[in-house]
Parts: C-alpha cells; sequence; structure tokens
C-alpha cells in the first residue's frame, strides 16, 4: 500500500481507505462480526486511514472502530466528523458547548484520548461562511481534545469558503469519474495551501462498479434506496446526484473503454489516485471481496493518458448536465 503526505501534517496515510458509513447500517445491515472482519482485512492490507462519523449507525460505526482498534497499532489515523446529530440538531450543534460535547463522545466511543482528525460534517453554507464554527474547532484543538480539522463538503462554493480558515487540514469531497469539478476548481488551490483532500463516493454508490442494471433494487434501510433523489439528505451523496438510470446509462459507456487487466471499480479508484492533489481515497465495503478489490488500486499503474481524455469527453458531454444538488 503506498502512502501519501496528509497535508501539511507532517503524518502519512494510506492513499486508499475505508469509509465505514456502511458499517454504521446505511448499506442496508452488516453485522458486527462482518463489519470486524473488513476492519481486519483491511489493516491487513495496507490501510491506515479510516473515515467514520458521530451519526453513522447514531455512533455503531465509531464504537465498532473503537473496539476493534483499541488494542491494536498506532499507526492507525481514524477521522471521524460532527455536526449532524440529531441531538440537539441545528442549529444548536454548531455551539462550542455542543461541540464539545459531541467531541468528548466520539472520543469515548473510539477509546481514544485524542480525536486524530474532526470533520465538520456538510454543515450549512453560512454556517461555514460565518466561520465561528472554526474557532470552536481552534479551541478544541488548544484543550486537547482534537489534534487536526478539516470539512466534509457538499459544494466546491463551500470547499472554497474552507480554504480561507487558518488551521484547516483537510477537506473531504465527492469526485469520481461522474463528478470531475474539482479538477478546475478545487485541486491547484488545495495543494498551494497544503490541505489535504479526503475523497468520498469514488465509485458513485456502486455504480462504477458496473454491475448494476436499471432493475436492479436496493433494500429499504440502504440509501440507495430511500435517498435515491434527496428525499433524506444531499441528493449528491447517492449516485453522485445523477438520476439512477442515467447513471446505469453512463457507466454502460464506460465499460468498453475499462482496460482488460482490470475491473470498472479497480479503474474507477485508479483514476482517482491518478490526480496528485489527492490524499486519499476512501471507498466503502460490505465484504471482505470488496476491501481485497479496493485496496488493489494502489499498485495498479496510471490510466494511459488517452483513457483519462476518453473520461473526461464523456463527463463534459454527457454526464455534468444531469447532476443534481450543490455542486
Amino acid at each position: 500500500m503506498k502512502q501519501r503526505a496528509l497535508g501539511k501534517t507532517g503524518i502519512s496515510v494510506s492513499e486508499v481507505g475505508l469509509g465505514t458509513w456502511q458499517i454504521g447500517g446505511s448499506w442496508g445491515r452488516i453485522s458486527e462480526y462482518n463489519a470486524l472482519a473488513i476492519l481486519e482485512n483491511a489493516m491487513h492490507n495496507g490501510v491506515t486511514f479510516y473515515d467514520t462519523a458521530d451519526v453513522y449507525g447514531d455512533g455503531r460505526s465509531e464504537s465498532l472502530i473503537g473496539q476493534f482498534f483499541k488494542p491494536k497499532s498506532s499507526r492507525i489515523f481514524i477521522a471521524t466528523k460532527l455536526g449532524r446529530s440529531g441531538n440537539p440538531g441545528w442549529p444548536d450543534n454548531f455551539t462550542l458547548d455542543a461541540m464539545r460535547t459531541h467531541t468528548e463522545n466520539s472520543l469515548q466511543r473510539l477509546g481514544l484520548e485524542t480525536l486524530n482528525l474532526t470533520q465538520l460534517h456538510c454543515v450549512p453554507t453560512e454556517v461555514l461562511r460565518q466561520g465561528e464554527i472554526f474557532d470552536s474547532l481552534r479551541t478544541l484543538q488548544s484543550e486537547g481534545k482534537i489534534e487536526h480539522f478539516g470539512a466534509s463538503v457538499e459544494s466546491m462554493e463551500e470547499a472554497l469558503i474552507c480554504l480561507e480558515q487558518d488551521g484547516l487540514a483537510s477537506l473531504q469531497i465527492i469526485f469520481n469519474i461522474f463528478r470531475q469539478k474539482p479538477i478546475v476548481e478545487l485541486f491547484e488551490k488545495a495543494q498551494q495551501k497544503g490541505v489535504a483532500l479526503i475523497v468520498r463516493l469514488p465509485l458513485a454508490s456502486g455504480l462504477l462498479s458496473g454491475k448494476f442494471s436499471t432493475s436492479t433494487e436496493f433494500d429499504d434501510d440502504d440509501h440507495r434506496h430511500f435517498n435515491r433523489d434527496g428525499q433524506v439528505f444531499n441528493v449528491g451523496e447517492t449516485f453522485a446526484g445523477l438520476p439512477f438510470e442515467k447513471g446505469v446509462e453512463f457507466a454502460s459507456k464506460i465499460k468498453p473503454l475499462v482496460p482488460k487487466n482490470m475491473t470498472m471499480a479497480r479503474m474507477a479508484l485508479r483514476w482517482v489516485l491518478d490526480f496528485p492533489a489527492v490524499t486519499t481515497v476512501i471507498p466503502g465495503a460490505s465484504c471482505l471481496a470488496h476491501v481485497s478489490s479496493n485496496v488493489s488500486a494502489s499498485s495498479l499503474p496510471p490510466l494511459t493518458p488517452e483513457l483519462h481524455s476518453q473520461l473526461t469527453a464523456l463527463y463534459q458531454n454527457e454526464v455534468k448536465d444531469h447532476i443534481r444538488g450543490p455542486y
């Protein structure tokens, strides 16, 4: 597993990490046994970066990570998030007192004395623009509760607002073959600032695995069922904001371009890693095979310039006008 620098923090992390939204229970229910097996397999394959949040399964994801890694190596880097808890809920979540309480709850679940990285969890644009929430993060940092802070954002506007904040260590963004806007609007600026970029949804909720058809169905408790059109949270978090049928159509156009030595999913992850501005990509995994496939992208050679050009043309000419939600 190759490593990349986490911005200016002086820390290196695996370039393929693990997103743990799914073990909280939003990709259908994953048993505790299987969740711990996924974490074991990721660690065995050299994954050192684990992304979670206090609301993933109402703390279940953090608790499982804490349970698994407590006796394990200190090389593990855990990034969590706060801001979307239902207790007390918006806008009261954004006060210093609430943020301190949420941080202390995460520390308890994870079994840590200090959080490696806390990220604002897709909070409203106006809250980011006002800036006080970053002062609260600096206070928590000065209290020793967090080591570094960053923000998980929905749009390039939000990313650029956050980049103006002193001490920002990272930005977490949606970036994949279907959502290429960050290449032009963010990458160079983030590199100039020394801010790490953490990429979520690299497979567009599985569309870029190439395994779905328009008749594919998902469990009722899977966000790909209940948030397909943004019924519960930002539509961009599900299928990268594309209507499902359109996403399947575009994925079918990518299939013939996949190199013979790769699966479509591995190609999509390699595509993300071909951009030096990216620090780590955090695909989720609902089984051991997904983990093994995801981590293998680190050992693949870069895609050819011709293939990059073809994927750029598909995005520009067909995909981008169908993306919904903040972008």
